[in-house]
Protein backbone atom coordinates (compact mmCIF):
# COMPACT_ATOMS: atom_id res chain seq x y z
CA UNK A 1 0.00 0.00 0.00
CA UNK A 2 1.34 3.72 -1.20
CA UNK A 3 1.00 5.75 1.67
CA UNK A 4 -0.40 9.45 1.23
CA UNK A 5 -0.80 11.23 4.75
CA UNK A 6 0.05 9.55 8.30
CA UNK A 7 -0.95 10.48 11.75
CA UNK A 8 0.82 10.47 14.62
CA UNK A 9 -0.44 9.36 18.05
CA UNK A 10 1.47 9.24 20.95
CA UNK A 11 1.79 9.17 24.41
CA UNK A 12 1.26 12.91 25.09
CA UNK A 13 2.41 13.14 28.55
CA UNK A 14 5.99 11.62 27.79
CA UNK A 15 8.74 13.73 26.90
CA UNK A 16 10.75 11.32 24.77
CA UNK A 17 7.51 10.03 22.92
CA UNK A 18 6.64 14.17 22.25
CA UNK A 19 10.29 13.93 21.63
CA UNK A 20 10.43 11.81 18.52
CA UNK A 21 7.29 13.61 17.10
CA UNK A 22 8.81 16.40 16.56
CA UNK A 23 11.98 14.51 14.93
CA UNK A 24 9.56 12.48 12.99
CA UNK A 25 7.35 15.65 11.78
CA UNK A 26 10.79 17.71 11.02
CA UNK A 27 12.10 14.80 8.88
CA UNK A 28 9.34 14.07 6.73
CA UNK A 29 7.29 16.68 6.90
CA UNK A 30 8.32 18.02 3.26
CA UNK A 31 7.45 14.77 1.80
CA UNK A 32 4.20 13.60 3.18
CA UNK A 33 0.98 15.57 5.07
CA UNK A 34 1.55 14.44 9.06
CA UNK A 35 -1.89 14.73 10.91
CA UNK A 36 -1.46 14.55 15.06
CA UNK A 37 -3.87 13.44 17.07
CA UNK A 38 -5.76 16.30 19.45
CA UNK A 39 -3.24 15.57 22.56
CA UNK A 40 -0.43 15.63 20.98
CA UNK A 41 -0.84 18.39 18.58
CA UNK A 42 -1.87 20.71 22.24
CA UNK A 43 1.62 19.80 23.51
CA UNK A 44 3.63 20.91 20.54
CA UNK A 45 4.05 23.97 18.41
CA UNK A 46 3.83 22.42 14.91
CA UNK A 47 2.23 24.55 13.08
CA UNK A 48 3.28 22.51 9.42
CA UNK A 49 1.25 19.79 11.19
CA UNK A 50 -2.96 19.29 10.97
CA UNK A 51 -4.37 18.84 14.57
CA UNK A 52 -7.60 15.67 13.96
CA UNK A 53 -9.13 13.44 16.47
CA UNK A 54 -8.10 9.71 15.70
CA UNK A 55 -11.66 8.75 14.98
CA UNK A 56 -11.71 11.09 12.20
CA UNK A 57 -8.18 10.50 10.42
CA UNK A 58 -9.88 7.85 8.11
CA UNK A 59 -12.08 10.51 6.52
CA UNK A 60 -9.31 13.07 6.01
CA UNK A 61 -7.55 10.75 3.92
CA UNK A 62 -4.78 9.15 6.72
CA UNK A 63 -4.01 5.79 5.59
CA UNK A 64 -1.47 4.64 8.17
CA UNK A 65 -0.88 5.70 12.14
CA UNK A 66 2.15 5.79 13.65
CA UNK A 67 1.72 5.23 17.45
CA UNK A 68 4.72 5.92 19.59
CA UNK A 69 4.57 4.80 23.08
CA UNK A 70 3.62 1.40 24.87
CA UNK A 71 1.18 -1.57 23.78
CA UNK A 72 -0.94 1.13 25.92
CA UNK A 73 -0.67 3.90 23.47
CA UNK A 74 -1.71 1.55 20.50
CA UNK A 75 -4.63 0.10 22.24
CA UNK A 76 -6.15 3.03 22.80
CA UNK A 77 -5.98 4.59 18.91
CA UNK A 78 -7.22 1.26 17.28
CA UNK A 79 -10.48 1.43 19.80
CA UNK A 80 -11.09 4.71 18.72
CA UNK A 81 -11.61 3.79 15.13
CA UNK A 82 -14.29 1.75 14.16
CA UNK A 83 -12.74 0.38 10.99
CA UNK A 84 -9.05 1.13 11.92
CA UNK A 85 -6.35 2.10 9.86
CA UNK A 86 -3.07 0.51 9.51
CA UNK A 87 -0.88 0.90 12.68
CA UNK A 88 3.09 0.86 13.10
CA UNK A 89 3.76 1.47 16.55
CA UNK A 90 7.27 3.16 17.86
CA UNK A 91 8.20 1.34 21.63
CA UNK A 92 8.89 4.12 23.82
CA UNK A 93 7.39 1.61 26.63
CA UNK A 94 8.40 -1.41 28.83
CA UNK A 95 7.68 -4.63 26.76
CA UNK A 96 5.97 -3.31 23.96
CA UNK A 97 4.56 -6.47 22.33
CA UNK A 98 2.21 -4.75 19.65
CA UNK A 99 5.05 -1.60 18.86
CA UNK A 100 8.19 -3.42 16.79
CA UNK A 101 10.13 -0.93 16.03
CA UNK A 102 12.80 1.03 18.48
CA UNK A 103 13.56 4.64 18.47
CA UNK A 104 16.94 4.12 16.79
CA UNK A 105 15.44 2.57 14.25
CA UNK A 106 12.25 4.44 13.45
CA UNK A 107 13.70 7.31 11.21
CA UNK A 108 14.99 4.59 8.71
CA UNK A 109 11.93 2.14 9.10
CA UNK A 110 9.55 5.06 8.28
CA UNK A 111 11.38 5.88 5.12
CA UNK A 112 10.62 2.22 3.76
CA UNK A 113 7.42 2.23 4.98
CA UNK A 114 6.35 5.63 2.82
CA UNK A 115 7.81 3.68 -0.06
CA UNK A 116 5.08 0.98 0.29
CA UNK A 117 3.81 -1.57 2.66
CA UNK A 118 2.19 -4.54 3.66
CA UNK A 119 0.09 -4.97 6.91
CA UNK A 120 -1.94 -8.11 9.01
CA UNK A 121 -4.95 -8.32 10.68
CA UNK A 122 -5.78 -9.07 13.37
CA UNK A 123 -9.13 -10.33 15.03
CA UNK A 124 -11.28 -8.51 17.64
CA UNK A 125 -14.04 -8.65 19.56
CA UNK A 126 -17.50 -6.41 19.55
CA UNK A 127 -18.83 -6.28 23.04
CA UNK A 128 -21.97 -5.23 23.88
CA UNK A 129 -23.31 -4.96 27.82
CA UNK A 130 -27.45 -4.89 27.60
CA UNK A 131 -27.89 -3.74 24.10
CA UNK A 132 -25.41 -1.03 24.51
CA UNK A 133 -22.35 -0.95 22.15
CA UNK A 134 -19.10 -0.86 23.53
CA UNK A 135 -15.56 -0.36 22.21
CA UNK A 136 -13.97 -3.02 20.73
CA UNK A 137 -11.40 -4.99 21.97
CA UNK A 138 -8.29 -5.89 20.18
CA UNK A 139 -6.40 -7.76 23.42
CA UNK A 140 -9.56 -8.52 25.73
CA UNK A 141 -12.42 -7.95 27.72
CA UNK A 142 -11.77 -8.37 31.80
CA UNK A 143 -15.03 -9.14 34.09
CA UNK A 144 -13.36 -8.75 37.17
CA UNK A 145 -14.69 -8.18 40.96
CA UNK A 146 -15.45 -4.62 41.68
CA UNK A 147 -14.83 -5.01 45.40
CA UNK A 148 -10.97 -7.01 46.29
CA UNK A 149 -11.96 -9.93 48.42
CA UNK A 150 -14.68 -10.45 47.24
CA UNK A 151 -15.12 -13.53 44.02
CA UNK A 152 -17.92 -13.35 41.99
CA UNK A 153 -20.63 -16.51 40.34
CA UNK A 154 -20.35 -16.60 36.69
CA UNK A 155 -22.46 -18.43 33.95
CA UNK A 156 -20.70 -18.52 30.96
CA UNK A 157 -22.80 -19.79 27.54
CA UNK A 158 -21.55 -19.84 23.52
CA UNK A 159 -24.24 -21.09 21.19
CA UNK A 160 -26.93 -20.61 23.32
CA UNK A 161 -25.23 -23.69 25.50
CA UNK A 162 -23.94 -22.86 28.87
CA UNK A 163 -20.66 -24.34 28.83
CA UNK A 164 -19.25 -23.39 32.24
CA UNK A 165 -20.40 -22.21 35.69
CA UNK A 166 -18.24 -20.80 38.44
CA UNK A 167 -17.22 -18.67 41.26
CA UNK A 168 -14.04 -16.74 40.61
CA UNK A 169 -12.07 -13.62 41.01
CA UNK A 170 -13.32 -12.33 37.32
CA UNK A 171 -13.05 -14.02 33.62
CA UNK A 172 -10.95 -13.09 30.44
CA UNK A 173 -12.10 -12.74 27.25
CA UNK A 174 -9.40 -12.99 24.76
CA UNK A 175 -8.11 -12.60 21.41
CA UNK A 176 -5.36 -14.93 19.88
CA UNK A 177 -3.43 -11.24 19.65
CA UNK A 178 -4.58 -10.68 23.50
CA UNK A 179 -3.34 -14.26 24.61
CA UNK A 180 -0.17 -13.01 25.49
CA UNK A 181 -1.48 -10.91 27.37
CA UNK A 182 -3.85 -10.63 30.40
CA UNK A 183 -5.30 -13.51 29.62
CA UNK A 184 -1.59 -15.69 29.87
CA UNK A 185 -1.14 -14.18 33.40
CA UNK A 186 -4.16 -15.77 33.97
CA UNK A 187 -2.79 -19.32 32.69
CA UNK A 188 -4.13 -18.99 29.74
CA UNK A 189 -2.78 -20.77 26.51
CA UNK A 190 -0.46 -18.84 23.45
CA UNK A 191 -2.31 -18.70 20.21
CA UNK A 192 -0.98 -18.10 16.75
CA UNK A 193 -3.10 -14.82 15.50
CA UNK A 194 -3.34 -16.48 12.43
CA UNK A 195 -5.97 -18.36 14.67
CA UNK A 196 -9.35 -17.70 14.55
CA UNK A 197 -10.49 -17.94 17.81
CA UNK A 198 -11.59 -16.67 21.08
CA UNK A 199 -10.32 -17.49 24.81
CA UNK A 200 -12.49 -17.92 27.86
CA UNK A 201 -10.07 -18.00 30.65
CA UNK A 202 -11.51 -17.11 34.24
CA UNK A 203 -8.83 -16.18 37.02
CA UNK A 204 -8.56 -17.19 40.25
CA UNK A 205 -11.49 -19.72 40.17
CA UNK A 206 -12.62 -21.62 43.26
CA UNK A 207 -13.06 -24.74 41.07
CA UNK A 208 -10.64 -27.57 40.44
CA UNK A 209 -12.40 -28.34 37.05
CA UNK A 210 -12.56 -24.94 35.95
CA UNK A 211 -10.21 -24.61 32.98
CA UNK A 212 -9.43 -22.27 30.06
CA UNK A 213 -11.81 -22.68 26.57
CA UNK A 214 -10.94 -21.83 23.08
CA UNK A 215 -14.02 -21.45 21.05
CA UNK A 216 -14.30 -20.18 17.23
CA UNK A 217 -13.92 -16.73 16.92
CA UNK A 218 -17.09 -16.02 15.27
CA UNK A 219 -19.60 -17.98 17.69
CA UNK A 220 -21.54 -16.22 20.32
CA UNK A 221 -20.55 -15.69 23.83
CA UNK A 222 -22.42 -14.60 26.75
CA UNK A 223 -21.78 -14.05 30.35
CA UNK A 224 -23.64 -13.54 33.40
CA UNK A 225 -23.35 -12.57 36.64
CA UNK A 226 -25.50 -15.25 38.94
CA UNK A 227 -25.14 -13.66 42.28
CA UNK A 228 -27.75 -11.01 43.41
CA UNK A 229 -25.72 -7.65 45.12
CA UNK A 230 -22.55 -8.29 43.63
CA UNK A 231 -20.85 -5.86 40.88
CA UNK A 232 -18.28 -6.60 38.22
CA UNK A 233 -16.12 -3.87 36.74
CA UNK A 234 -16.01 -4.63 32.66
CA UNK A 235 -12.34 -3.64 31.21
CA UNK A 236 -12.12 -3.16 27.76
CA UNK A 237 -8.30 -3.36 26.78
CA UNK A 238 -7.04 -1.68 29.91
CA UNK A 239 -8.74 1.01 28.59
CA UNK A 240 -12.30 1.43 29.29
CA UNK A 241 -14.41 0.62 32.17
CA UNK A 242 -18.05 -0.78 32.71
CA UNK A 243 -20.19 -2.03 35.50
CA UNK A 244 -22.24 -5.04 35.47
CA UNK A 245 -24.87 -6.01 37.89
CA UNK A 246 -26.65 -9.30 38.58
CA UNK A 247 -28.98 -9.60 35.64
CA UNK A 248 -27.23 -7.82 32.89
CA UNK A 249 -25.48 -9.63 30.24
CA UNK A 250 -22.66 -8.95 28.23
CA UNK A 251 -22.60 -10.59 24.47
CA UNK A 252 -19.48 -10.81 22.84
CA UNK A 253 -18.05 -11.78 19.45
CA UNK A 254 -16.21 -11.23 16.26
CA UNK A 255 -16.06 -7.43 15.10
CA UNK A 256 -16.61 -6.26 11.94
CA UNK A 257 -13.62 -4.58 11.54
CA UNK A 258 -10.19 -6.29 12.86
CA UNK A 259 -7.03 -4.15 13.50
CA UNK A 260 -4.47 -4.13 10.94
CA UNK A 261 -0.39 -3.99 11.81
CA UNK A 262 2.08 -2.88 9.58
CA UNK A 263 4.64 -5.34 8.93
CA UNK A 264 7.87 -3.73 9.60
CA UNK A 265 9.82 -6.75 10.26
CA UNK A 266 10.42 -10.57 8.70
CA UNK A 267 11.08 -12.47 12.46
CA UNK A 268 7.80 -13.81 13.31
CA UNK A 269 5.48 -14.32 16.13
CA UNK A 270 7.24 -17.42 17.25
CA UNK A 271 10.01 -15.08 17.37
CA UNK A 272 8.68 -12.32 19.06
CA UNK A 273 7.52 -14.82 21.75
CA UNK A 274 10.73 -16.28 22.36
CA UNK A 275 12.44 -12.74 22.82
CA UNK A 276 9.93 -10.74 24.82
CA UNK A 277 8.57 -12.96 27.09
CA UNK A 278 11.17 -15.26 28.29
Amino acid sequence: MKVNKIGIISKYDSPKALKMVETIVKRFTSQIQIVLDEESFDMLNLPETERLPVEKMEKAGVNLIISIGGDGTVLRSISRMDDPLPLMGINMGMLGFLVDVMPDEAIPTIEKVLEGFEYTERCRIAVNLNGKELPCATNEVVLTTARPAKILTFRVTVDECMIEEFRSDGVVIATPTGSTAYAMSAGGPILDPRVNATLIVPLAPFKLSARPWVVPSDRPIKVEITIPEKEAAVVIDGQHTYTMKKEDAIHLTKAKNPARFVVTERSGFYEKVQSKLR
